[in-house]
């Protein structure tokens, strides 16, 4: 059993890990790198691998950077299947068409615009892409055993996170690795805690929050406390949110501070056709989550869903306090920049950070503080208020990543620590080492490791 590793090092994006077992090929995940101007210029590069010679794709979850590049793959020559839960393939029909369509979108505006290097810009795939990669989706239920030929077997099992989000299990002849997919918290608002207890003899675990914990004060609270004081300085508070996860994570807090009346009955706003599309698989997936038909139903009806173009930009009209989700949540496009235009230029206003922020992208720059932001071409001056609340993240933080290593039932020949910034990988490694004594190491881009018994 050999493992390479053409993604998800020393970066959270780009999920691509390519394991060779018994004569199969199997890539699990195939994510689109995002942040730094450097790793986004992967996406444009040769494949590192024959998208041909792969047997089979083991899909963790429907997030772009775990999912966003199949339809390269398809452009590329692969034709087996991807596998991965039926939560997961709704999902991907709904994310990976827009991306599709945004890449689209962005190559016209560069053309239209003579913004671009390369007459003319070209998207990195397009709709027909993503639509024949739709049609590889094959679904397995989490627990179930899949056999893949060769006595290779696979099982997916639940990772919490989003809805679908898994990890996965290879074994082959008494080998066996476990990924961990990204993992969620133990003590989520909307989401099941991960599955425990599946041994493995090799481990790749995610490390996003590997140097941190998240805080012990109540986000729900601190987010009802911002839209209090934003709403008395009659300001509109701004949330960039993640259309899968996230944003129905967010719309369940907003739900529970109504319900409370702990804030104004000011309007709430999800400004984002794919997240709305997004809250409807709640609906046919209610074994993934915690909430029950009555709270999906409220959410939905506290919430106005915008899906025009037109209604999107009617937004930037109203003169009343409001509470606006739209996407993306890193600020990286999306309808959340016109608003952030506008709406950042005003000391009144509130934008609020909800999760991670990649190094590279425009939430990271808030977060640390930007006075300005590039937008549309030219720089515009940021004047609200910027708060963070992480405690609303839907990734395991360090204790929860060491709690789950820790149920493993056996100890690992050794653990690979991807998908987290360099810093964040490297602190998990250290905890792994001294509070287990494993063998723990962060692989490097593109390395290959034989895994053996020692």
């Amino acid at each position: 059993m050999h493992m390479t590793f053409y993604g998800a090092t020393n970066t959270v994006t780009g999920s691509r890990t390519l394991v060779e077992v018994a004569g199969k090929r199997l890539l699990v995940d195939c994510g689109l790198f995002q942040g730094f101007k450097a790793l986004r210029e992967r996406n444009w590069d040769a494949l590192p691998f024959d998208a041909r010679s792969l047997d089979a794709v083991l899909l963790t979850h429907a997030h772009i950077d775990h999912s966003g590049a199949l339809p390269l793959l398809m452009r590329n020559g692969f034709t087996g299947p991807v596998w991965t839960t039926a939560a997961s393939a709704d999902l991907c029909e709904i994310l990976l068409m827009d991306t599709a369509h945004l890449q689209e979108e962005e190559a016209r505006y560069r053309n239209r615009h003579k913004a671009t290097r390369h007459e003319p810009a070209q998207p990195l795939y397009t709709t027909h892409d993503a639509e024949r990669c739709l049609s590889h989706l094959k679904r397995v239920s989490q627990g179930e055993v899949l056999e893949l030929g060769d006595d290779v077997r696979v099982r997916f099992t639940r990772a919490g996170h989003i809805l679908g989000a898994s990890s996965v299990h290879i074994e082959h002849g008494g080998k066996s690795v476990l990924f961990s997919g990204d993992l969620g918290r133990d003590d989520d608002l909307v989401m099941y805690p991960p599955e425990t207890g599946q041994k493995a003899g090799w481990v790749v675990v995610e490390s996003t929050y590997g140097d941190r914990q998240h805080p012990a004060t109540d986000a729900i609270d601190k987010l009802g406390d911002i839209i209090r004081r934003t709403a008395a300085r009659g300001g509109v508070v701004l949330i960039p949110a993640f259309a899968v996860g996230r944003s129905q994570g967010l719309m369940y807090a907003l739900y529970r501070l109504k319900q409370a009346r702990a804030i104004p009955d000011l309007p709430i706003v999800l400004d984002s056709p794919m997240a709305i599309s997004a809250t409807e698989a709640y609906v046919r997936h209610p074994e993934d989550h915690r909430l029950t038909p009555e709270e999906v139903q409220g959410m939905r009806d506290m919430t106005r869903f915008v899906r025009t173009v037109d209604e999107s930009k009617a937004l930037l009209r109203q003169r009343y306090p409001m509470v606006i989700i739209a996407g993306s949540g890193m600020v990286t496009g999306g309808r959340i920049l016109h608003h952030l235009a506008y709406y950042g230029q005003h000391s009144r206003n509130t934008v609020v950070l909800s999760g991670f922020q990649a190094g590279g992208t425009r939430g990271a720059s808030l977060a640390a503080g930007a006075t300005s932001l590039k937008m549309f071409g030219e720089y515009v001056p940021i004047r609200s208020e910027v708060a963070q609340i992480e405690g609303l993240s839907a990734h395991a933080d360090q204790a929860d990543l060491l709690h789950w290593l820790g149920a493993l039932g056996q100890e690992p020949e050794q653990v690979f620590v991807t998908h987290g910034e360099p810093q964040a990988a490297d602190a998990l490694r250290l905890q792994i080492k001294e509070k287990f004594g494993w063998k723990a190491r962060v692989p490097d881009y593109r390395e290959t490791f034989k895994l053996q018994e020692t």
